[in-house]
């Protein structure tokens, strides 16, 4: 691998890692330490909205952790789409925290939501060096775009428009677009993630009515487990929503998508969806402490 460039520094919760360059190809991120380390060092990965959003990296930095929040689409020179995804570009930022002297290895940590949450799946699947993953409401399938890695390719789930419904506000239900990954070639686009040795910690809103966040958690482990491998932690909150955020983001009952063209629901109702946002931040937190090492309540504060 070439030297790694990076046009910022670790230090007290400061920016850094803008435009990094790692191995000859740049990909985009900010990380985010507290005081002075080595810290477990995680990579923070969010959904099909695009760009770069580094508030939950900047939340976690203040909790211990050395957070790299890495964009993949929509943002300055990358993809405008998610049509062709390659982990290789991942494995790049996976090796820059492996590497970087904050980090205190041997393995590094995975947060992703909804689609990062599924890229974050592939990556535990394919990947070396990933001792842990938090997966909040993803698939156990790729989802909206073909997944490449070396020789392999992970086809898209296919999906049928004709499926969504239109509620009365002129919300777009999507619940059941996507085609069940257990049944004929779509079987194909289902992540390997027996091949992982990642512990994995799967949150699910169970009124997510993006898509089947609890049955894919369950299959997921169901999946694990068949090959012998360590079965996940599965937490399911009743009435909470597709976009679980850190305590005290409001509520995303709805949001607009372009491939929808259109506002779909993202389900949740408010007091549970916050309740559960917040015991969700903190088990998060304890389970990434407990399994990539580092003291826990690094600094005392309400989130």
């Amino acid at each position: 691998m070439d030297a790694v460039q990076t046009g910022g520094r670790w230090s007290s919760a400061q920016r850094c890692g803008q435009g990094a360059w790692v191995g000859g190809s740049e990909y985009s991120s900010r990380g985010y330490v507290h005081r002075n380390g080595p810290f477990p060092g995680i990579i923070d990965i969010f959904g099909l909205g695009g760009g770069l959003l580094e508030y939950r990296a900047s939340l976690l930095a203040g909790k211990g952790f050395a957070v790299l929040a890495v964009a993949y689409y929509k943002y300055d020179d990358l993809p405008k789409s998610v049509k062709t995804l390659h982990l290789e570009y991942f494995e790049e930022a996976v090796n820059y925290l492996l590497r970087h002297p904050q980090v205190k290895g041997p393995g590094i940590g995975l947060l992703g939501t909804s689609k990062g949450a599924q890229l974050c799946l592939s990556m535990a699947s394919f990947l070396k060096g990933i001792t842990a993953a938090v997966i909040i409401n993803g698939c156990m399938a790729n989802v909206a775009g073909t997944l490449h890695y070396k020789d392999e390719t992970l086809p898209p789930l296919g999906s049928n428009l004709n499926r969504i419904r239109v509620t009365k506000d002129g919300l777009k239900d999507i619940l059941d677009v996507l085609n069940c990954p257990l049944e004929g070639p779509d079987q194909k686009s289902i992540i390997p993630v027996e091949r992982s040795d990642t512990t994995f910690l799967l949150i699910v809103g169970q009124d997510d009515q993006s898509w089947k966040s609890e049955f894919y958690a369950n299959e997921i482990s169901k999946r694990l487990q068949a090959h012998g491998k360590e079965k996940p932690q599965i937490i399911c909150y009743p009435k909470a929503g597709h976009y679980i955020e850190p305590p005290y983001f409001p509520c995303c009952q709805s949001t607009l998508l372009k491939d929808y063209n259109g506002p779909v629901i993202f389900g949740g109702e408010p007091r549970p969806h916050a309740m559960a946002q917040v015991d969700a931040w903190q088990k998060l937190q304890t389970f990434f402490h407990k399994h990539l090492g580092g003291e826990e309540g690094t600094i005392p504060a309400k989130l």
